[in-house]
């Protein structure tokens, strides 16, 4: 999984649990510059994984309400699918250290 196929999990993942998730909240969230969010929201709404409704705010601002496309919820799901073997690798090299580790302790108190 590149970096830019993990960035778009997680804001893919984000839309889907908030909507109406502002892109300063999405950056703020994801740990980036908005600058680099508004890239990446750009991207997703050229590639046609997301969509933009506009819609108004309580204080009267106008906001928008971003939404999963078809496509956005299968590519979220291959996304999920990569993240997910990205991450158990991640974690059977971390208890195969671990193990290491404890080995080589083991051999120095005896």
């Amino acid at each position: 999984m590149t970096p830019r196929e993990a960035a778009h999990y997680r804001v893919l993942r984000l839309i889907e649990e908030q909507p109406e998730i502002s892109q300063r909240e999405l950056a703020r969230a994801l740990g980036v510059s908005l600058g680099k969010t508004h890239y990446l929201m750009k991207a997703l709404l050229e590639k046609g994984l997301v969509k933009a409704n506009n819609f108004r705010r309580s204080d009267n601002k106008l906001a928008y309400a971003y939404l999963l496309t078809p496509s956005g919820i299968a590519a979220k799901l291959e996304l999920t699918r990569a993240f997910l073997r990205l991450k158990e690798d991640e974690y059977r090299g971390a208890r195969e250290e671990i193990e290491r580790l404890k080995k080589e302790l083991g051999d120095h108190h005896a």
